[in-house]
């Protein structure tokens, strides 16, 4: 996952204090290389580094999450030798 296409709204899992949690984007700073991510509940919990997103909810309950397209990475499929 490139954290740069992340946009506003993204749910990313993000590691705070030893745990990782999924978290919504709700700002970008581009510049520092952060973002600010809230809970479910509308509190902002702070801002967090890049290198601390691990990636981003690309679908809830099976229906895929539009805002996601693009911005993760695929894996190629295992080939038999």
């Amino acid at each position: 996952m490139d954290p740069t296409k992340l946009a506003v709204g993204d749910i990313v899992l993000a590691r705070v204090a030893g745990t990782v949690y999924l978290h919504l984007v709700s700002a970008l700073d581009p510049v520092r290389k952060r973002v600010q991510i809230s809970n479910n509940r509308g509190r902002v919990n702070g801002w967090t580094s890049h290198d601390r997103i691990f990636g981003i909810c690309v679908a809830i309950d099976g229906v895929n999450r539009s805002s996601a397209e693009g911005k993760t990475q695929t894996r190629d499929a295992p080939t038999a030798d």
